[in-house]
């Protein structure tokens, strides 16, 4: 039996069906529309996006070809669209996701404002548009199926099973978000209301990080602030209790740390015995040795292995770490998340290098063995640089002759053609595929995507439509390449459920529905 008929039976058993004043209610047309909207509630598409999610993850322990993408998106339509544009052309959403960036929502979201990412913006901002997007994700199967379904009215006898088999087998556009809930925005008890919110809007992954919430700052900017562990062990706390709360047991924790980034701290951490996370937090604290001689008033004074140090305070009250321990805090506070809770973790580099981030990875997973990396592979990388200096120094240290090179201005257009270039954007290229399979990354992301898509294209069209190319600008440049594309979004009208609508009104008002897909609809030009 297909599941198109199973949901009918089970209509058919409605026992209101049978009694007359039901009896202008077609079960075919009710099995349809809950085939269209699979999905009642948020807490429902939680539930499947965090098995999905789970089991990717034991694809990926068993190969690392297996990872997966997400791009990051700032509204409904642009996720919508993103999603589409993946079933058309790779016919499955398999190892696709949604990133949903704080700085995005700071960006482009809030009422505030263009704020930066500095965990400004409102605090239900975040569930907001996780809902949004699950609403257009949740409207591209019912158009997809209804489209689906008026093919199959108007098909011959010998069509109709293979239309049908479309019907039971299609793909839905729902897949999990890895939602960026900030540094918690306020104690334990904030982190857990608003994760609740979350997840209820359908988030199944929840990223949360190691900074100071009133002080926090975008991953690429300075500034960064961490907390000692016990303080985020009991954010990651929270965020577990919500998702069980609520039903996820399976609910996906990503923990993510500055340390790599961040020189400061607000705190000095609570310690009861050497060795202990809070002395081990402590001990990258940049100290001096002091004396009742050399001692301030209103110092504040720790005892390292039985001698007495002075942590460094700066004039805003933070605590400065010692330079070059990044990495090594790095590793401590990745292993300390997976050890308390975490599934995932994130790490922030200040460029895109898998010898790096490989290396981090490597110690690790000498605890940690299946620890499994989420990677940003930021816009705020300047890629074509970084991946041109890294071919330089390769070819530098092989002995190779780069003397046709300056290092300091490979950005020049005048090396796009040359080996050292052409090598590079190869490394770009792959670097998902030899990441996923040299540094542990599980989950590529990419935040600000479509952030930069939407600026380029609006840059193009403005400077061609109220330019020389005046009307042609649009025509030639954007609908034109939507119809030879096969963008279905050239038929906006479809798009925005008008063809739904219409099979509505036929299933309320029979014969007498009056519907806007007759021959004078424009869109029957495309």
């Amino acid at each position: 039996m297909s599941k198109h008929e199973n949901i009918k039976n089970k209509v058919s058993d409605i026992e209101a069906m049978s009694s007359s004043h039901w009896n202008s209610i077609n079960p075919e047309y009710v099995a349809r529309m809950r085939m269209q909207n699979r999905f009642k509630t948020g807490l429902d598409i939680a539930k499947y996006t965090a098995s999905i999610m789970r089991k990717d993850m034991d694809e990926y322990d068993d190969d690392t070809s297996k990872y997966t993408q997400s791009l990051g998106c700032w509204h409904g339509f642009i996720g919508q669209q993103k999603l589409i544009s993946i079933k058309k052309h790779f016919k499955t959403t398999n190892k696709k996701y949604l990133y949903l960036s704080g700085w995005m929502i700071a960006a482009l979201r809030s009422e505030f404002g263009p704020l930066p990412d500095q965990s400004m913006h409102e605090k239900t901002s975040v569930a907001g548009l996780i809902e949004e997007l699950y609403t257009f994700l949740r409207q591209a199967d019912a158009r997809e199926l209804g489209d689906l379904y008026r093919k199959l009215d108007n098909a011959s006898d010998s069509d109709k099973a293979s239309i049908q088999n479309e019907i039971d087998n299609f793909e839905t556009h729902v897949v999990p978000i890895i939602a960026d809930i900030d540094a918690g925005f306020g104690n334990e008890e904030a982190t857990y209301l608003m994760a609740k919110q979350m997840i209820e809007a359908g988030a199944c992954a929840i990223q949360i990080e190691n900074q100071v919430s009133d002080e926090k700052q975008c991953g690429h900017q300075d500034g960064k602030v961490t907390v000692p562990h016990a303080d985020f062990l009991a954010k990651i706390n929270a965020v577990r209790y919500a998702f069980l709360e609520l039903g996820i047991n399976d609910g996906v924790i990503v923990a993510r740390t500055d340390s790599l980034g961040a020189g400061l701290t607000k705190q000095i951490a609570i310690t009861n015995q050497k060795g202990d996370l809070g002395d081990q937090y402590n001990s990258f604290l940049d100290v001096e040795e002091v004396d009742s001689d050399n001692m301030n008033h209103g110092d504040v004074m720790i005892n390292q292995d039985g001698k007495l140090v002075r942590p460094k305070r700066l004039p805003s009250n933070l605590y400065q770490f010692k330079k070059g321990t990044g990495e090594a805090r790095c590793i401590l506070d990745s292993i300390t998340s997976l050890q308390n809770g975490a599934d995932l973790i994130w790490i922030e580099t200040e460029k895109p290098h898998i010898g790096q981030i490989g290396g981090m990875m490597k110690e690790i997973k000498k605890v940690i063995p299946n620890a499994k990396l989420v990677y940003n592979n930021s816009p705020s990388f300047n890629w074509t640089l970084n991946f041109r200096q890294q071919v330089f120094d390769s070819m530098e240290s092989d002995g190779k002759d780069v003397s046709a090179y300056d290092r300091a201005d490979l950005m020049n257009v005048s090396y796009d053609d040359s080996e050292l270039a052409i090598e590079a954007d190869n490394k770009i290229r792959t670097f998902q595929a030899d990441a996923a399979r040299e540094a542990g990354i599980f989950h590529h992301l990419i935040t600000l995507p479509t952030y930069h898509t939407a600026a380029l294209s609006t840059d193009n069209l403005a400077k061609e439509y109220f330019g020389d190319q005046g009307m042609l600008g649009y025509v030639a440049g954007v609908q034109r390449k939507e119809i030879r594309e096969g963008i279905a979004c050239v038929k906006h009208q479809n798009m925005s459920g008008s063809d739904m609508g219409d099979d509505h009104k036929e299933y309320f008002a029979g014969e007498a529905a009056l519907k806007a897909a007759g021959k004078d609809n424009t869109m029957n030009q495309f």
